[in-house]
This record gives C-alpha cells, structure tokens and sequence, in this order.
C-alpha cells in the first residue's frame, strides 16, 4: 500500500482486511513517526496502522504535538495549547480514513506519553468519529472535556489507561488523574499501573495489544 501525501507526514501497517479498522499511533513528545510504529509487528494483523508525525519541530528529526512549559514542578500542560492541537489530528484521521479505505466505525485512538494527551483530546472533541482510545503514560484532567462534551456518543466506549508507577516524565499521578476524568464519564473504563518508568515494556505492551485484539473480536478474520 502506497502511503498517500495527507497533512501529516506518516508511517503506514498494510491491513490483511478489505475496508479495515485503523489504529493512530500517536507518538510522544521529542520522538517521530518512526517511534511507536516499531509496536507494528506486535499489533494484530487486522488493523491498519498509521503513525503520523506530529506538526511542531522540537530538534532535529523530533517533534511535538503542542509546546510544553519546562518547570521546577515538571512539564506544564497548558489546555489552551491542547486544545488548539486536536483539530489537526482530527482532520488528518478524517483524511486517512477517506484516503486508506478504512472502517469509519472501527477507528482506535492509541498514544503515549503526550500523544496520550492528544488522544483523550480528540475522542472527547469528537466521541463520533473514533471508537475507542488507549492513553500510555499520558495525562488527561477535567480541563480537557469539553462542556458540551457528547455523554451519548461517549458511552460504553472502550479506554484504557496504563501507566508506570515510577515515570519520572508524567509522574503516577498523572495516569490516576486520567482515570478520574475518565471514570466521571459513561466509557467502558480499563487503568493499569506497572513497576515501570516512563516507558512500555512487556508487560503492559502485552496488555495493550491483547485490549486492542479483543475490540476486533466481532469482526470476521
């Protein structure tokens, strides 16, 4: 499959399905397209997997989904700047599905770290459009749901949300933040922690593509 020129730059996993569910990689803050793509081989054959590069140079050959304050408290996530990014993720999944011949209804959201932010960002802007999210180490509060946020579209859809008990980046309170903003809306709700930093390993790569295969369940091989 020839990759299309969309308003992301963009790594692509062929699907062994006609008309397939996608899953967006969305790669953190620092890194590229190339980074969570590497998870490809790991993630079930039906699924299209696209990996996009996120707009915001950071240093060479890196980049950033929106920019981060640097504080003696850690990184400051700004809603504003949050909030200002998730239209351009939502337009070019819009424009992946069209060009790429995906399901629209079997459309996963999946990012670590700061593309975990921008995945809570664009499934609470746009409940319709995405069936599912799975948030890495990532951190999502209150301030992201939007007030007018879709209850109906939102429920029993499928979240999980894991995260390392020793992350340095986007300490544990972070991850139980997440669950808290997510458990006051009506989503079908998964949180996992693991001895980990600020990282995926095995085990929890292991939970995340076991939680990605069983969304497919119902759909024929």
């Amino acid at each position: 499959m020839d990759i299309k020129k969309l308003s992301l730059i963009h790594q692509i996993r062929s699907s062994s399905l006609q008309s397939p569910p996608m899953l967006l990689l969305l790669h953190g803050y620092g890194a590229n397209e190339h980074d969570l793509h590497a998870l490809a081989p790991s993630i079930d054959p039906r699924f299209l997997v696209v990996s996009p590069r996120a707009p915001l140079p950071v240093m060479a050959g890196t980049y950033g989904w929106f920019n981060i304050a640097w504080t003696s408290q850690g990184a400051q996530i700004e809603r504003t700047r949050v909030v200002a990014a998730r239209a351009g993720v939502v337009q070019f999944v819009e424009e992946a599905i069209a060009a790429y011949g995906a399901d629209s209804t079997q459309v996963y959201l999946a990012g670590f770290s700061q593309g975990a932010i921008m995945s809570a960002a664009a499934l609470l802007l746009r409940p319709r459009l995405f069936a599912g999210a799975l948030l890495m180490s990532g951190s999502a509060n209150n301030e992201l749901v939007p007030s007018d946020v879709d209850h109906a579209a939102l429920a029993g859809k499928p979240v999980l949300i894991t995260h390392g008990l020793y992350d340095q980046v986007l300490p544990i309170d972070n991850g139980r933040r997440s669950r808290e903003t997510f458990a006051q809306l009506p989503v079908d709700l998964v949180y996992r922690e693991y001895p980990m930093g600020h990282e995926i390993n095995a085990k929890s790569l292991e939970d995340v593509t076991s939680w990605l295969r069983e969304r497919l369940a119902v759909r024929p091989s």
